[in-house]
């Protein structure tokens, strides 16, 4: 098995950003062209159980094997080295059970709101002999019930398309894996961690796919028969489609029922935490090219999910850029207005961001990538990415760029300078993330 090097920078420049999102990893829980799945929650399959898959001469190898088209020791990888397998016993801990109580639950392991994102949640009628809900996010949360192709997935003559034919979830479709990440890392309409779950004592989530794929120990090999059965995605067009989909998935929660629900106020969680949340001396409040008209103390969306698309928007559709500026200001303006104005705000929103996907499907060569790089360290620079989540989506995006010019190598120094700045959202300074990121673009 010929192993496919995509070189130590992708690896070794996460090791900064374990610091600032490792623990939000857990306690939150493509390119090609692959039909629509439903999640593997939702798929209408037994789920067999990660022991179905634990044996030492399918998954459950202790070391990797060459003689396969797969690993073999993927179960564990898993076990030992991956935080999915913890979901579930983060729910035992303490704090979890002191979240359930705030909540009036009687505890966090047995309560659906909480077993949604930290388990393999399927229905008593899909969970399969060997099925233990204690394994947390194992297989078949992400890869789908086997029910129709377990025992069939490594037979002679089977293909890929054959296992998704029978229900395997198209994880290796940027898009599908984005879809599945996001829906507990960003949540959907079926599950969210609200404001008053975050009240409880629930962290803030944060995800951006590239980088948290990265975070996750690979169980697989990126080898000619990988890139043969399912293709090779790069880092960038990975970052740009998780971008695309994280965006989609946010406008449409602002067109749902967390948007027009009962009370005074739409769902809190959907706005920018540290737009209310900040001390009371702080005086870090000025405006943006992304807050222009606002009034100070104005509470604002979240929206670190679509203005990293400024960046994309300048260099691979020009013209759009200043239209999906003018949208991103819309949907802030909205809030003052009404709930129907949000919503009718994000969905022209959603217009532009579908055609920014479109003219971005076409690919951006080197010289490009360092043009959007350029640009988000511009705009770091200036100030737009004041707010500590847009902050932090673009570390990330600055990490991933780096490693698509293949340049990472030459500023670790300069990237760890930036993220020592969103390392604590408590401490974190606008001017400070600023000042790096202009000692960055100086050095570029």
């Amino acid at each position: 098995m010929t192993t496919h090097n995509r070189g130590s920078t992708a690896v070794a420049s996460r090791r900064g950003i374990r610091t600032v999102l490792g623990a939000l990893c857990l306690l939150a829980a493509g390119l090609q062209g692959v039909a629509a799945a439903d999640l593997p929650q939702y798929d209408g399959y037994v789920h067999q159980g990660v022991a179905s898959c634990a044996s030492g001469v399918c998954h459950g190898s202790a070391t990797e094997r060459s003689s396969t088209n797969v690993l073999q020791n993927e179960y564990v990888t898993w076990t030992r080295l991956d935080g999915h397998a913890n979901a579930y016993r983060t729910l035992l801990t303490e704090e979890s059970q002191r979240i359930a109580r705030n909540l009036g639950l009687p505890n966090a392991h047995e309560a659906a709101i909480c077993l949604d994102c930290h388990a393999d949640n399927v229905p008593p009628e899909q969970r399969g002999a060997d099925f233990q809900i204690s394994d947390g996010v194992g297989c078949e949360a992400c890869h789908g019930g086997s029910e129709n192709w377990l025992s069939s997935h490594t037979a002679p003559g089977t293909s890929h398309q054959d296992n998704l034919d029978r229900g395997l979830y198209p994880t290796s479709s940027v898009e599908a894996r984005a879809q599945l990440c996001l829906s507990c890392h960003l949540g959907t309409a079926d599950k969210f961690a609200t404001h008053r779950i975050m009240g409880a004592g629930h962290p803030r989530l944060a995800f951006e796919l590239s980088t948290f794929s990265a975070l996750q120990p690979p169980h697989w090999s990126f080898d000619a028969d990988y890139d043969q059965r399912k293709g090779i995605v790069s880092e960038f067009d990975t970052w740009t489609l998780g971008l695309m989909v994280a965006a989609r998935e946010n406008i449409a929660l602002l067109q749902g029922p967390l948007l027009h629900g009962r009370g005074l106020f739409p769902e809190i969680a959907l706005f920018d935490c540290h737009s209310c949340h900040q001390p009371m001396s702080s005086l870090d409040w000025q405006p943006t090219v992304l807050t222009e008209g606002l009034e100070p103390g104005a509470i604002r969306l979240n929206d670190a999910n679509f203005v990293l698309l400024l960046p994309l928007a300048e260099v691979l559709a020009g013209p759009l850029h200043d239209r999906l500026l003018q949208r991103i200001l819309g949907l802030n303006h909205s809030v003052m207005l009404s709930r129907d104005a949000v919503a009718e705000a994000s969905r022209q929103l959603g217009s532009v961001v579908d055609e920014l996907e479109a003219a971005s499907a076409r690919g951006a060569d080197l010289a490009a990538r360092q043009r959007i790089l350029e640009g988000v360290l511009r705009r770091a620079a200036r100030g737009d990415y004041r707010d500590y989540v847009a902050a932090e989506q673009a570390a990330m995006a600055m990490d991933v760029l780096l490693i698509s010019i293949e340049r990472w190598d030459d500023f670790k120094e300069r990237m760890d300078a930036i993220f020592a700045t969103v390392e604590n959202d408590e401490t974190y300074r606008p001017q400070a993330f600023a000042a790096a990121a202009d000692e960055l673009r100086r050095a570029l």
